[in-house]
């Protein structure tokens, strides 16, 4: 049925979003051929100067792995190249939502997710939802959601207190149109206005007075490490808890802090609140869990039962809103009347807030975020990233789809439970029981994917699969910001769960090249493969770093003679590739220190971090591991923050990696230094013009390793490198190069 004039408003059809087409893409296309022509030349000389039968065996092994691994990086970067071909750019219009669909808004629910208090403080948790509380929508129609996966007594009191506090700072809020509405981040960032607003600034010391008041007491309350009887008497919430109870073995909890539908839950201002919902679903031993996911379906169920909002915003207890549009902004794509129906899930960057100006660790994903996820956008739509996306209720439950798909919001609008809060309440424990999934759908067909690290991008792949579009949109005002690592191993560790869980999605039965055959566009299931075969870089990376350094010990040449036209397309692709990428890096606002600490921690990635996910990935494929799930801790000592801040890199905890790190780091400085020895003090000039290269090389190395060595050799602070890897290092390197030259 056809919608009358009045109730489309002055806009009439006019769409809810546009699209641009990125400019300037000849250049790029124009950059790519070129350096395609240098890559095939390059293979043309490993086949043409392949070493004969009858030279040494030595060098023909490492001449054919060297050509294998650079057959490894061409796969790569023309699967980048497909990414990049031509990215798109999406714009809202919030004002032609607001005149069509204001009053008829869908509801929206908003899951928050946290493990444990420990690493993930309270106080951290209820700032993210008190900024999602306060978005720029109708209360009525938001619902924000807490799980619990710690099922902690101590996060259950802070998100009491902050739904004391939300009476207030909703509607101040409101008033001033502030931003960012994270109470945390809006008081260090906001300094108390001047007094030509008086009234402002009489609210803003007051308001800060009261967050400063709650975050004590929380503060006071997890360091203490138990809740007091005083405190317990306050909600009948807290009877949930007893002696028995421990992270892994409780019943399941539910309990309505705020009951949206309740005409008494209103603010300071007689304005209605958001719902607030505690969750934190039943934990046995003898029950997988499935981390995340399962957290998820878990939220899914219960919301469903207490609001089912059609729309599901679902984002990190370290994400905080830093954007009160962002729901218009994600209605804009989900609510248009022509492509709207079409999209299931609408994704925002991943960013952060504690960067330094160089990012040290190279969290920020500059170019993935300005480039690669609209590249994907255009490909097909971009991956669900497991935060900060805007979801479709139905299509996560499994619908798939069709164009009947248009949704009646009016009618979605009604809430399905009119039962009292204690009612819903205790129905909805079931939902939240270890054994409600038995012989079900959920984590296969329905909501979010069980047995894998990344269950939100084989989650997202799946609903492409039945049909569904998504859209990624990247506003000026970043949407949501989170925690950055602030030390190499949590950075390192947290790509090795990332990369380890993208490479048994490859390897599963939803493999994009198999799985999305037929299903979705080609170019969209090679694009996936950029991320999917991250852990497989580590073999390529650990050979070029290693193998040419060594072999230039063992005088063994690998690459053309300096003062061969050979040289030529080494040189060209080497510097067409980083001239183009250090230009794109500064291009998104980056800096030359960014660029050049972006590359260093990617090759640390690529031997430490994808090597132990592919390791670990191999043994459990053979039955000698299980899936695990490390939480990133998003709190530090302060000597370790102040390193950060400084740009001083973190090396202090013994690991595997570390060892690795410095092991490669070890090999490289004794090649350059015996190779340095043999042209000053042996005067072997000559012998060296055939090994040029693999010296630049292994320069180059050298260089980029330079924090390294401070560690080990120069720097006395916790930082430093412990003794026990730097002994484990130096004797590893020394083997592998004695090994070499003799």
């Amino acid at each position: 049925m056809k919608k009358s004039r009045s109730e489309m408003g002055e806009y009439g059809h006019l769409p809810l979003f546009e699209t641009k087409v990125a400019k300037g893409r000849l250049l790029f296309r124009c950059y790519a051929a070129s350096v395609f022509v240098g890559i095939i030349f390059i293979w043309v000389y490993r086949v043409v100067h392949f070493p004969p039968a009858g030279s040494q065996l030595l060098r023909r092994w490492t001449w054919m792995g060297l050509f294998l691994s650079e057959l490894w990086f061409s796969f790569f970067w023309f699967n980048t190249l497909i990414v990049k071909w031509s990215p798109i750019y999406r714009h809202t219009f919030k004002d032609r939502l607001s005149q069509r669909y204001e009053k008829v808004l869908p509801g929206v629910d908003i899951f928050v997710c946290t493990a444990d208090p420990r690493i993930e403080p309270p106080i951290m948790v209820i700032n993210t939802v008190l900024s999602v509380m306060a978005y720029n929508y109708p209360s009525q129609n938001l619902s924000v959601y807490l799980s619990d996966d710690g099922g902690s007594d101590l996060t259950f009191y802070a998100l009491l207190e902050a739904s004391r506090f939300s009476k207030h700072w909703l509607p101040f809020c409101r008033k001033f149109i502030i931003e960012p509405r994270s109470p945390a981040a809006y008081f260090s960032t906001n300094h108390e206005p001047h007094d030509s607003n008086p009234l402002m600034a009489q609210q803003w010391h007051s308001m800060k007075v009261l967050y400063e008041d709650m975050r004590n007491r929380i503060e006071s309350t997890t360091r203490m490490g138990r809740i007091s009887e005083e405190i317990r008497k306050e909600h009948k919430g807290f009877l949930e808890w007893n002696s028995a109870s421990t992270r892994h073995n409780h019943h399941s909890i539910v309990q309505i802090l705020i009951d949206g539908g309740d005409r008494k839950a209103v603010d300071s201002e007689g304005q209605p609140l958001p719902t607030l919902v505690y969750l934190s679903r039943e934990k046995r031993p003898q029950y997988h869990h499935n981390f995340k996911a399962g957290s998820m379906n878990a939220l899914i169920r219960v919301s469903s039962k207490i609001s089912n909002g059609s729309i599901i915003l679902n984002v990190d207890c370290d994400m905080y809103s830093n954007n009160s549009e962002s729901v218009r902004d994600s209605l804009c794509f989900l609510l248009d009347d022509e492509k709207g129906h079409e999209f299931a899930f609408v994704q925002f960057p991943q960013c952060y807030y504690n960067l330094t100006r160089n990012d040290l660790y190279g969290t920020c994903f500059r170019v993935i975020n300005e480039v690669e996820l609209p590249g994907l956008d255009s490909n097909g739509g971009p991956c669900y990233i497991g935060t900060g996306c805007f979801h479709r209720r139905d299509a996560l439950c499994g619908m798939k789809y069709s164009k009947e798909c248009h949704r009646k919001w009016r009618e979605e609008n009604e809430r399905r439970g009119r039962e009292s809060a204690s009612v819903l309440e205790e129905s909805c424990k079931v939902l939240a029981s270890c054994c409600y999934e038995e012989n079900t759908q959920w984590g296969k067909e329905m909501g979010l994917k069980y047995d894998c690290a990344v269950e939100d991008i084989i989650t997202g792949f799946s609903i492409k699969c039945r049909g569904w579009k998504s859209i990624y949109f990247n506003p000026g005002r970043k949407g949501f910001l989170g925690v950055a690592p602030t030390t190499l191993l949590q950075s390192l560790v947290q790509h090795k769960r990332w990369s380890e869980g993208h490479l048994q999605f490859f390897l599963s039965s939803h493999c994009p090249l198999i799985y999305g055959y037929k299903k979705v566009p080609l170019k969209l299931q090679l694009s996936y493969c950029v991320y999917n075969l991250w852990a497989l870089f580590c073999l390529a990376t650990l050979y070029y770093v290693a193998v040419p350094s060594l072999c230039l010990l063992g005088g063994i040449s690998l690459f053309p003679e300096i003062w061969s036209l050979w040289v030529l397309p080494f040189a060209y692709v080497f510097i067409a590739k980083h001239a183009y990428s250090l230009g794109e890096f500064l291009w998104f606002d980056g800096t030359i220190q960014g660029w050049w600490n972006d590359q260093r921690i990617w090759m640390f990635r690529r031997t430490t971090a994808y090597f132990f996910a592919f390791l670990d990935t191999t043994l459990r494929i053979l039955g000698f591991a299980e899936t695990t799930f490390a939480v990133t801790a998003k709190v530090c000592d302060e000597d370790v923050s102040q390193r950060y801040e400084q740009e001083v890199m973190e090396f202090g905890s013994p690991s595997p990696m570390l060892t690795i790190l410095a092991t490669l780091a070890m090999v490289n400085l004794f090649s350059f230094a015996a190779c340095v020895k043999r042209v000053i003090v042996d005067i072997q000039i000559k012998a060296l013009e055939s090994l040029a290269l693999q010296f630049i090389l292994c320069g180059l190395l050298v260089f980029i390793n330079l924090p390294v060595y401070q560690v080990i050799f120069f720097r006395k602070d916790n930082g430093a490198m412990p003794t026990s890897v730097t002994y484990k290092s130096v004797f590893l390197a020394l083997l592998a190069c004695s090994i070499a030259m003799y």
